[in-house]
């Protein structure tokens, strides 16, 4: 899966995506919820919602039901 026609990211998003490459490289696995919430300091909410919309967008997968289990799709150099 790719991301769906050629679509952009946010700067937002962007940080999102970088926050959870460099949690994945430092750790050796993706971020839970819990970190990725402590890290932007949001709310449980906004961080459900911000991975469904990546995840919408196609510039991360998801194991449903599995934990830790976010992968990007995008390139690095994106």
């Amino acid at each position: 899966m790719s991301p769906k026609s050629g679509a952009r990211f946010t700067e937002k998003q962007g940080h999102s995506l970088a926050f959870i490459h460099i949690y994945s490289y430092m750790f050796g696995q993706p971020p839970a919820e819990a970190d990725i919430q402590r890290h932007f300091r949001v709310s449980p909410p906004s961080v459900r919602q911000m991975i469904v919309t990546l995840e919408r967008n196609g510039f991360i997968r998801r194991q449903p039901g599995v934990p830790r289990s976010i992968e990007i799709l995008v390139p690095l150099e994106g």
